[in-house]
């Protein structure tokens, strides 16, 4: 579980204490200061972070007051000597490390092999050094936690690699940034719980206007994109990462069906497919109903001949998806099986998600409403 620290150094005095309320209501990791006396207020549901100014030396009860005691290493022989004493005197002592150049960045990436919490911030916008101590933090038993200047680097920090930093170190205005940090590490996918469907009819509907969704990244073998006729039910959409025999793959693609459909997104949120444009998101879906928030590059939006697969969940659900009529269009079964759209028969399985949510715009609503 991904987790902040807020930085409260440069905090206008006035400000400070509704800063740390947030922090404390939000239940965010923890909170760094410079001032001891500051962190011996906040209560024991929080982290406490000390870091001494430059050339400071922690004072002798910090190690009885914070969880975290930093010390600012920016040589080996620095770092040798903070291990000595994260290994003999207080376990919770932990680095902080500017990189600005290869010494420093090297100094990073065996501080977060060796100690339980390294701090990095990087001088530098280029993200290269940042995937490097990522790297590196892999598999490591500390938790590395890097500074990030705002919400948007902070997304980054924690995409970078496809695995971030553990934490982020972020300095708040306000309080309200404190809420937005909150929300950012809230922003996490949830697995869904998916479920079987039973085709109980394929109809061939003639021309009709059907969408690909062109996303900006590679899709797995066994990932897609739920869409469906229904707010209420959907049909896991399997990316043309298959091989097909007339053409290349595209694994960036799913052909998703006919521009009226739903499509599943984050947030438990629905959108028509003829509302996605580039930089709109969906929410990927693997087989096992791990999720992940996926950017739209492009949408294409063509005349094809077009069929209604009707399916029913085991409570009675009735499901149905309008696809492009044609054999390379593709869905996921049961075991992640890709089946061809063209090939379904009454009796076969598919993959699908129920949302017992109505919905108004999108988002779901308790109101009474009837699909079919």
């Amino acid at each position: 579980m991904k987790f902040a620290w807020i930085d409260i150094r440069a905090v206008d005095a006035q400000r400070r204490e509704a800063v740390v309320d947030a922090a404390v209501h939000a239940g965010l990791g923890g909170v760094l200061d410079h001032r001891l006396e500051t962190l011996a207020t906040l209560p024991p549901t929080v982290t406490k972070v000390l870091l001494p100014g430059p050339g400071e030396v922690p004072p002798a009860e910090a190690a009885g007051v914070c969880d975290v005691v930093l010390t600012r290493v920016a040589t080996f022989t620095e770092l040798d000597k903070l291990k000595l004493v994260a290994g003999e005197v207080d376990a919770h002592a932990g680095a902080f490390v500017e990189v600005v150049d290869d010494l420093t960045l090297r100094v990073a990436c065996a501080a977060v092999q060796a100690l339980e919490h390294t701090v990095v911030r990087f001088r530098d916008p280029t993200k290269i050094p940042l995937e490097i101590v990522i790297a590196a933090a892999d598999r490591a038993p500390g938790l590395l936690v890097c500074e990030a200047d705002g919400i948007e680097e902070a997304r980054i920090v924690l995409d970078v690699l496809e695995k971030g930093s553990d934490g982020l170190l972020v300095a708040p205005r306000d309080a309200n940034d404190v809420f937005d940090v909150d929300k950012l590490l809230r922003a996490a996918t949830p697995d869904l719980a998916l479920t079987t469907l039973t085709v109980r009819s394929v109809e061939h509907n003639g021309l009709g206007d059907r969408i690909c969704v062109d996303t900006c990244t590679h899709f797995r073998e066994d990932e897609g994109i739920l869409v469906g006729s229904f707010a209420h039910g959907f049909v896991l959409c399997v990316s043309e990462t298959h091989p097909l025999p007339y053409m290349p793959t595209r694994p960036f693609r799913v052909n998703a069906g006919a521009l009226h459909s739903y499509v599943f997104g984050a947030d438990n949120r629905t959108n028509y497919l003829s509302e996605l444009k580039a930089g709109s998101t969906v929410l990927g879906v693997t087989a096992d109903g791990r999720t992940r928030r996926i950017v739209v590059g492009r949408v294409k939006l063509e005349s094809r001949p077009l069929l209604t697969v009707h399916a029913t969940a085991p409570d009675g659900t009735e499901v149905a998806l309008t696809l492009q009529d044609d054999w390379h269009v593709r869905v996921l079964g049961p075991g992640a099986a890709v089946l061809n759209s063209t090939e379904l028969e009454p009796g076969d399985q598919l993959l699908g998600y129920l949302a017992t949510d109505k919905r108004h715009v999108g988002w779901p609503v308790g109101e009474f409403c009837i699909e079919k």
